[in-house]
């Protein structure tokens, strides 16, 4: 009997030592540090209380805190509409030029016209809250190092105010802006649904709000300091004008930033997939030479 027992405890005692070296030795959880680890997308990750304060991840393979950089991307809109799914039409040229990247698209409470809910500066505090959060999941996610901002239109206006405004937050090293909004005062009244849109968004005109204007303006925080640049405009856009991109290189000039400007010609408020691999390069090679 007592045999016959022991006989038992250690058939189960082999096939919990077999269970432990099966699972053991699987390559996810072996904690091996030489094993590259392997891609990971994390969806709508919340980085506030509101439904719109929300972002996704992008993670490489083979990414390690020493030499795996991030870049996030800020979606367009007019500060009332868009969503970070815009990324998808940006992530390929974006990989094939920023390649072993990480990359975070991220959303932001948009401007509601109906109730007056989240006028500026809600969504420059989002951006700011946005980034925050990264940086403290730097390290579960293994990726470290300087961070570019990147974004079209007013995602590309966030992302240089940010870069200009708040570069305390964040280890920021480069921003990349497409057809940016850079003067709101110089913007208003480009248009009857501009002008209606930065009165509502902004909570006055330039004449009647300006501290407004002034502290949403990416040109009014250039400094001799501030990060390299980077931006695209195209001469045909009739949503935001060129002139806009051209306020902001006459600034980064006379303050003499680093700087890539090209003006795009004939193409408006969006460049085709050719263009923006193209641009891309550009980018990538710009920043690739930064110190």
């Amino acid at each position: 009997m007592k045999r016959n027992l022991i006989q038992f405890l250690l058939s189960k005692f082999f096939i919990l030592i077999g269970i432990f070296l099966i699972f053991g030795c699987n390559p996810e959880s072996d904690g091996d540090p030489n094993r590259p680890l392997p891609p990971l997308e994390l969806k709508d990750q919340a980085y506030g209380s509101d439904s719109k304060q929300v972002m996704d991840v992008f993670l490489p393979e083979g990414r390690n805190l020493k030499v795996t950089l991030l870049l996030i991307y800020i979606h367009g809109g007019a500060w009332i509409d868009g969503s970070k799914e815009e990324f998808a039409q940006v992530r390929v040229a974006l990989g094939q030029n920023f390649q072993d990247y990480a990359f975070v698209a991220i959303n932001y409470r948009l401007f509601d016209f109906i109730s007056s809910r989240n006028p500026f500066p809600t969504q420059e505090n989002d951006v700011i809250a946005a980034i925050q959060f990264i940086e403290r999941q730097k390290s579960e996610w293994n990726i470290d190092g300087p961070t570019i901002l990147a974004g079209a239109s007013a995602g590309g206006h966030l992302a240089l105010l940010h870069s200009y405004k708040n570069p305390q937050i964040g280890n920021i090293k480069a921003v990349l802006a497409f057809f940016p909004p850079t003067d709101l005062s110089q913007l208003y009244g480009f248009n009857q649904l501009t002008t209606l849109g930065l009165t509502e968004i902004l909570q006055g005109t330039p004449s009647t709000n300006p501290e407004n204007y002034l502290q949403s303006s990416p040109v009014t925080f250039v400094t001799a300091n501030s990060i390299p640049t980077v931006f695209f405009h195209g001469t045909a856009d009739t949503v935001v004008p060129i002139s806009q991109s051209e306020i902001l290189r006459q600034v980064l000039m006379e303050k003499n930033v680093p700087h890539l400007y090209e003006a795009i010609s004939g193409q408006g408020h969006g460049f085709n997939a050719e263009t923006n691999i193209r641009l891309m390069g550009q980018a990538a090679a710009f920043f690739n030479q930064l110190p």
